[in-house]
């Protein structure tokens, strides 16, 4: 594969480096709010522009399919470009996407805009998750991989939450507009604190299949895509699920949801920790964890008390599984860490899309529970295909 031998300089100062860190977490803060605003202002939003809330329930399928194809071609389309620069364009680009959906006159306008939302959420994915390599010293490498994804857990607790309190407040567009503030201050962060970052290796087309044809890479690819889409098969149901747990209101729900989010953050950060030092390790530990917390959510379905500590270990067990599965993907390719980066969330983003598919059809065909039997039933089986790789693999 060509290289470009050329690297940013090694960190020096001691409080530039965790503001460094810190910016590009902001950065997939802000993607992780933009993608999954729509959800809480679903509603307004069909109202607002007269439409179905199905067709509305479109500006978060498409980003998201946008976002896949986007972290697998942006890095080509950029082989040689600073990646500071490109970073920053892309929050300039999300700035300015989210500023045309609160002014969209039509769904059509808003939709094209989500569009363009897709290409700024894969990009920031592609280049940001592999960055921590080069902001850090080798020592913490793990825990600034670990701070940089943790803005998928923040972004869901603290971002999606925000935002649709503003748009009960205020209106959808000014949630729109929030957002829009928001990704061109990250910009203007990151063009002031993060080091130059030139192209470590420009990426091609072909380097793609050259990755997936090693074999430690496939497993790992495989066993994230069968996480998360069975991740997303059951927890697109979960709050219709917990509303069939006798004594649990739809107040209560909503907290136990929030205490969900907040042990996802927790598991980020203890998964980061434990992949930095054996990701094969931290993967089974998940896998395992995840299949035997949402098998046994159906069953426990009678007990409040148990409801309530299997939903906060669902979310310390998933909390893991985005950091965990990036430093396995590092570690499989440290020659192309921007492409690995950039098959990495195409394929998560791939498997976000098909586990709400899967588990749509799921509850329309057999029921809402029955979305548990099959998301656990794909954790395990991730559990068995990371297992079968053997220690050979490491």
């Amino acid at each position: 594969m060509e290289t470009v031998t050329t690297t940013a300089p090694a960190p020096t100062g001691r409080r530039s480096l965790p503001l460094s860190v810190a910016a590009v977490a902001a950065a997939t803060f802000s993607v992780v709010t933009t993608e999954m605003l729509p959800v809480g202002l679903l509603t307004s939003l069909a109202s607002g522009l007269r439409v179905s809330d199905g067709t509305a329930g479109l500006t978060v399928t498409v980003p998201g399919l946008v976002a896949a194809l986007a972290a697998l071609l942006l890095p080509v389309a950029v082989r040689r470009a600073d990646r500071r620069a490109v970073l920053v364009g892309l929050m300039l680009l999300l700035g300015a996407a989210n500023l045309l959906s609160a002014l969209a006159p039509s769904f059509a306008v808003l939709l094209g805009a989500r569009i363009v939302v897709g290409l700024s959420i894969g990009g920031v994915w592609a280049v940001a998750a592999s960055l921590a390599v080069r902001l850090v010293r080798a020592e913490s490498v793990g825990r600034a991989t670990a701070v940089i994804f943790s803005g998928i857990a923040v972004a869901s607790v603290l971002g999606v939450p925000a935002g649709t309190f503003l748009g009960e407040l205020a209106g959808w567009r000014w949630a729109f507009g929030a957002v829009s503030v928001l990704g061109f201050a990250v910009a203007a962060l990151l063009a002031v604190v993060l080091p130059p970052l030139p192209a470590e290796e420009p990426v091609r087309l072909g380097a793609f299949p050259e990755l997936l044809r090693m074999p430690r890479l496939r497993i790992g690819l495989i066993a994230v895509a069968l996480l998360v889409v069975g991740h997303f098969t059951a927890y697109t149901y979960v709050r219709p699920v917990l509303e069939r747990v006798p004594d649990l209101g739809a107040g209560l729900v909503s907290g136990l949801l929030l205490a969900y989010g907040v042990a996802g953050i927790a598991g980020n950060f203890l998964g980061g920790s434990l992949a930095a030092r054996d990701p094969r390790r931290a993967l089974l530990m998940i896998s395992a964890a995840l299949g035997g917390v949402v098998l046994l959510m159906g069953p426990a379905g009678g007990s409040l008390a148990v409801t309530v500590v299997l939903l906060i270990a669902w979310g310390l067990a998933y909390g893991g599984v985005s950091v965990s599965s990036q430093n396995w993907v590092m570690a499989a390719a440290p020659q192309a860490r921007e492409a690995a980066s950039g098959l990495f969330a195409g394929v998560f983003n791939i498997a976000i899309a098909m586990g709400a598919l899967a588990g749509g059809r799921v509850a329309d065909g057999f029921g809402v529970t029955d979305v548990l039997w099959v998301g656990g039933g794909l954790a395990v089986l991730a559990l068995g295909v990371v297992a079968l790789a053997g220690r050979g693999m490491e």
